[in-house]
């Protein structure tokens, strides 16, 4: 009986029986309101963004006369010592060769511990293992307005430390560089995690029968395959770190009329605005913005595939 069941299941229908009925389409324009307004949302956003973009970069070519006279038209010629300006008198030359330092430490710090510790989190079972990943969870709802006085005394206090105490105290690289790491690395560890626990186990396993330890299986194995993941949170680190303002303004403040100003750009950019407004130099307020706001817009040109790939790559997986 049941070999006779199986073969009726697989005789074919013939053309009087009627067959399996289509699945029913959706009313044509049933989501067309919503995706019109989905649109016009995204390109209303994308407008708001761009425009002021373009509106600052145009105005830094232009002669103070234009800009208060002519605001929205195009520059009779490009002024392009308003940039050698902002960049030598304005001091915007210097703040950015601060916030370069700045970034190339803490970016990098945040990078290797950050990665090195959501892999470990991900991959390996230990006794605590939950308890240290939902403290760095945890870190991301600290704002940053309630850690700046605390943030201020110990960093302060680690000035007084012997020897290397002027490397880390107030304004100072190090002592800033590290109140970047302790920030960026919740965001950092709480990413990764999710996208190491992604990539496939049995090339892990693979590797440790070759003979590879563990920290070869990590450098050689596991971060190029986690590529798309660590460019797309280095960029958030990079964009976030860099436009950071009230740790720089609390942290790096001389102790004395002799101390190098370490200013970072945000800082030197409101400087520039208080200093230019009072001198009425707007062309060169406005190459100053342009001067700081042209890496991000190159970085996230040249890698913003990279950093769509990172974002959906754990969800398609």
């Amino acid at each position: 009986m049941p070999r006779a069941i199986a073969a009726m299941a697989t005789v074919p229908a013939t053309a009087d029986e009627p067959g399996p009925e289509p699945a029913a389409k959706p009313p044509r324009g049933q989501f067309g309101v919503v995706n019109f307004f989905s649109q016009g949302f995204l390109l209303l956003w994308a407008a708001m963004v761009v425009l002021p973009l373009l509106w600052a970069v145009m105005s830094s070519f232009k002669t103070d006369k234009e800009i208060l006279t002519s605001p929205w038209t195009l520059p009779a010629s490009p002024q392009w010592d308003n940039f050698a300006r902002a960049w030598t008198t304005g001091h915007i030359g210097t703040f950015f060769l601060n916030t370069v330092i700045v970034l190339a430490g803490g970016v990098t710090i945040t990078m290797v511990v950050g990665s090195m510790a959501a892999y470990v989190l991900a991959r390996y079972s230990f006794p605590g293992n939950r308890v240290i990943y939902y403290a760095f969870v945890a870190g991301l709802t600290l704002p940053i307005f309630l850690a700046l006085v605390p943030l201020f005394k110990i960093v302060g206090n680690m000035g007084n430390i012997p020897v290397i105490g002027p490397y880390l105290g107030l304004n100072s690289y190090l002592g800033l560089i590290l109140v970047y790491v302790a920030f960026s690395l919740p965001f950092t560890v709480f990413f990764l995690h999710s996208f190491f626990r992604t990539l496939p186990t049995e090339i892990a396993e693979a590797g440790l029968l070759d003979g590879a330890g563990h920290g070869t299986l990590f450098a050689k194995v596991m971060l190029p395959m986690a590529r798309p993941g660590l460019i797309s949170i280095g960029i958030f680190n990079v964009i976030g770190q860099w436009n950071q303002y009230l740790l720089p303004l609390v942290l790096l403040q001389p102790q004395s009329s002799f101390d190098t100003d370490h200013s970072v750009l945000a800082e030197g950019l409101l400087n520039l605005a208080v200093a230019q407004g009072y001198k009425s130099d707007w062309s060169g307020l406005f190459a100053g913005m342009t001067i700081a706001m042209l890496p991000m817009l190159v970085v996230y040109v040249i890698f913003q595939r990279q950093v769509q790939a990172g974002l959906t790559a754990g969800t398609l997986k």
